[in-house]
């Protein structure tokens, strides 16, 4: 069995394939949010053993592992992302501004 080749298929340069969306770190998106565009990843999670991150939409913790959406302002940089629940990012238009954590939340 021969090796496979990332060549263009007969005839067809690389700027005529169809754009399937995807990048080297998967499906993004642009969406608009607060009055500005974001752009939007799904994250598997798989490849942050032992990160967790602190979701701004309900203020609880996503633990390592876990399957979430990771979403940043257009002309932001690196420091500007934040990792969102799926749920929370979809439900981010209906929820109130200010967002207290229940009694059993921790403090950090």
């Amino acid at each position: 069995m021969s090796p496979r080749h990332n060549r263009p298929r007969r005839g067809e340069s690389p700027d005529e394939r169809p754009s399937t969306g995807y990048d080297r770190y998967g499906l993004e998106r642009v969406e608009e949010y607060q009055g500005e565009e974001w752009r939007v990843r799904q994250v598997a999670g798989a490849g942050a053993a032992g990160k967790r991150y602190r979701c701004p939409g309900c203020d609880q913790e996503i633990p390592s592992g876990v399957p979430h959406v990771v979403a940043w302002p257009e002309y932001g940089g690196v420091d500007d992302r934040r990792h969102w629940h799926k749920a929370c990012w979809n439900a981010k238009d209906r929820r109130t501004s200010r967002v207290q954590r229940s009694r059993n939340a921790p403090r950090y």
